[in-house]
């Protein structure tokens, strides 16, 4: 079985769990090589006083996934807006370029954060098809941001069974001490496996997670 490459954009430390932990343990029990890209430090707003300790949580939580390749990019925390978006786009491309991943899932850009909205512009623009080996984006939803937004318009076409994984996706959001709230918060750990349990039930699966299809491009004929 062909090996994929998957590339990851999560616009904070533990959005890359909440949207799409279960596919991403999926891939890497595959063999598939999978990069995380965190683009935000996530401390500067709420964390002064426990910068170190948030950013380590980041590599125990890739680790839990089994993802190896985690770039940090360590942009302002809800500040995106003060980025030149050309200044947002070069990284991201840079590392696309470098991983050529086929497979891209990434934040979706109509919730209620404004980082979100910003680094799906940005996205965008990084995954054009002039980047020919990309051949789908998948854009996740986040916990207590996109079901928030309004209006609601995130609206799935993928679903993926994660129910073999869904344990290690909610070990990996254990380890963002900093990010977990009391259930019913949405990002707390019960209310996280009932979201997965719900998008499933909808498709006869037991647990998925949920994607909106931005672009998929079988390039020389292919077809599946």
């Amino acid at each position: 079985m062909d090996k994929n490459k998957v590339l990851v954009i999560a616009a904070h430390p533990d959005d890359e769990i909440l949207g799409c932990g279960g596919v991403v343990a999926l891939h890497t029990e595959k063999g598939d090589h999978v990069t995380s890209v965190i683009v935000c430090e996530g401390d500067s707003l709420r964390y002064n006083d426990k910068t170190q300790e948030h950013q380590g949580q980041i590599y125990k939580a890739a680790e839990v996934l089994g993802v190896q390749d985690v770039r940090s990019l360590k942009f302002p925390d809800q500040k995106l807006e003060t980025i030149v978006l050309t200044d947002l786009i070069d990284p991201i491309l840079g590392i696309i370029r470098e991983v050529e991943p086929n497979i891209v899932y990434c934040q979706y850009g109509g919730d209620v954060n404004q980082d979100h909205k910003i680094l799906f512009e940005a996205i965008l623009v990084a995954t054009r098809p002039t980047e020919e080996f990309i051949e789908v984006v998948y854009a996740f939803d986040t916990a207590s941001s996109t079901e928030w937004g309004y209006p609601r318009n995130f609206v799935p076409d993928t679903w993926i069974d994660i129910s073999s994984t869904l344990d290690i996706k909610i070990k990996a959001m254990g380890e963002y001490k900093t990010e977990l709230r009391e259930y019913p918060h949405p990002r707390s750990l019960e209310a996280l496996r009932n979201k997965a349990y719900a998008w499933g039930n909808q498709c006869l699966m037991e647990s998925a997670e949920t994607f909106m299809t931005i672009r998929r491009t079988l390039r020389n004929g292919k077809v599946d």
